[in-house]
């Protein structure tokens, strides 16, 4: 990102990320037939990548896979939530009350191990207004959960000392909406978080843009988005 954060346009992968969950179907300008065209096109510099082992002795369990290629088959409660199965990569803008107003780049890794959940792992590192990385930020990880009738679960944990459970459901096959339940925040943690709300949605270059909000003031306000690219999956 080679742009001031501070001069970022309103066009955000937040907005849309926002405008994909908004479509009844697919999203507008891109129709079924062409998805799986550029999807395929996609495919062939990202099918033969997945996340990799570690090489610490076989374990009698399956390894997780980022890659619906590999691996063992993914579990069939979990087809509504199978497009975010991959290897994600990118960059965003976050606006916290502890760091003020920044850009960052992202990973974000869905996969599976064939039981019924996906695991999630997202880093993040700050980058200055030349784009360059200038060192770590916050970390999260958990499971995603989702029942025969679409409602899903999300339990996250993050590094700055917060554990916190969402509920939604699908927006349509391109979009996923959660809520926040239930937020702690340890004593050491970012004081005054409020609940939020996060979108996740594939764009129209089936990218994944996902924004989270928090409410602030009595009203829902963007605290972070991203607009990720898939490197592998």
């Amino acid at each position: 990102m080679n742009q001031d954060p501070k001069n970022t346009p309103s066009d955000t992968p937040g907005d849309a990320a926002a405008a994909a969950a908004a479509a009844s179907g697919q999203p507008q300008g891109l129709s079924g037939s062409d998805a799986v065209n550029l999807a395929a096109e996609q495919s062939k510099n990202t099918a033969h990548r997945n996340i990799p082992p570690l090489s610490l002795g076989d374990l009698p369990i399956p390894d997780d896979t980022a890659n619906l290629r590999h691996g063992p088959n993914i579990h069939d409660g979990l087809l509504a939530l199978l497009p975010l199965v991959g290897v994600w990569r990118g960059e965003g803008q976050a606006d916290t009350k502890t760091d003020g107003l920044y850009a960052f780049g992202q990973q974000i890794i869905f996969a599976h191990d064939g039981e019924n959940y996906l695991t999630y792992e997202s880093r993040i590192w700050k980058i200055d207004e030349e784009g360059n990385p200038v060192g770590p930020d916050q970390r999260e990880s958990g499971f995603w959960r989702i029942s025969s009738s679409d409602d899903i679960e999300f339990i996250c944990t993050h590094s700055t000392g917060v554990a916190e459970i969402f509920y939604g459901e699908p927006v349509n096959e391109r979009a996923w909406e959660v809520e926040s339940a239930s937020c702690m925040v340890t004593s050491t943690g970012p004081a005054g978080l409020g609940p939020g709300k996060r979108l996740y949605g594939l764009m129209p270059n089936n990218d994944l843009g996902w924004v989270d909000e928090r409410v602030v003031d009595g009203t829902l306000k963007p605290r972070m988005s991203a607009q990720l690219t898939r490197v592998a999956g």
